[in-house]
């Protein structure tokens, strides 16, 4: 679930409340993809006290849901209740919410104060990380373990792409912003010392932190490191050593 900018959001009129709320014990987690969505949904809907949320959970109106707001790096999710004042079906089925008085909408208020100044006790450091492997299963024991790496330390939030080829690899870093590259030597399409030559040169990514890794031995040592990658880690790897080798480069 997601939140929405459906102007409808805020025009809808919000009938007065006569009678009891009762409890629905539901809580609708909202994702955003960072920092910025969430700030310009604050600024857009969240702070004229109330919004649309499209669900497909079945909600009545007049009953009471908890809004849990959250999105990579922060450090602990936002929660509102609130109350559903009318629902949508159709196509894009959802809930039209009213925030309620109180602590809520008072802590909504100030996280999004620390979140727009970056407080890392509210939001931790986002490092986004291209992971380029043809092994499925290795590219998800290394996705899965950065991003899982994240909960546990709190001070760092990994956010992982990937690519299964060269040609996929260096189409993504000429167009998307990445901290760290994590790369196979041997790649289909294009091998992965011609990956990191190009974008150390042609790309001018001359600073981005490289890790290569490879089951090939002092060849595909040799190849990386001469094609500019700053680490070599030999297969099978453990993820504790690619995860402090990226902390050590990035300086984090």
């Amino acid at each position: 679930m997601s939140a929405s900018d459906d102007p409808k959001a805020t025009a809808e009129p919000l009938p007065h409340e006569k009678r009891r709320h009762h409890r629905a014990g539901v809580t609708l987690l909202v994702e955003y993809e960072g920092a910025d969505e969430l700030l310009t949904d604050y600024t857009d809907n969240l702070s004229t006290g109330g919004t649309f949320i499209a669900t497909r959970r079945e909600l009545e109106p007049d009953s009471i849901v908890r809004l849990a707001l959250s999105f990579p790096g922060l450090l602990e999710p936002v929660a509102i209740d609130a109350v559903v004042r009318w629902v949508r079906g159709g196509d894009e089925p959802g809930v039209g919410l009213e925030f309620r008085d109180g602590l809520g909408r008072e802590r909504l208020a100030e996280v999004i104060e620390r979140i727009r100044s970056r407080d890392p006790r509210t939001v931790s450091r986002l490092v986004r990380v291209l992971v380029v492997e043809d092994n499925p299963h290795v590219a998800a024991f290394l996705g899965d373990g950065l991003t899982g790496s994240s909960k546990r330390s709190g001070d760092v939030a990994f956010i992982v792409r990937t690519a299964s080829n060269g040609r996929d690899a260096l189409d993504l870093l000429g167009s998307e912003p990445f901290d760290a590259l994590i790369i196979d030597v041997y790649l289909p399409v294009i091998d992965g010392a011609h990956v990191i030559d190009t974008v150390r040169t042609t790309l001018g990514l001359t600073t981005l932190p490289i890790i290569a890794v490879s089951a090939g031995g002092p060849g595909a040592r040799d190849a990386a490191l001469g094609a500019g990658a700053d680490i070599f880690i030999d297969k099978p790897m453990r993820l504790r050593q690619v995860i402090e080798t990226m902390r050590q480069l990035m300086k984090l």
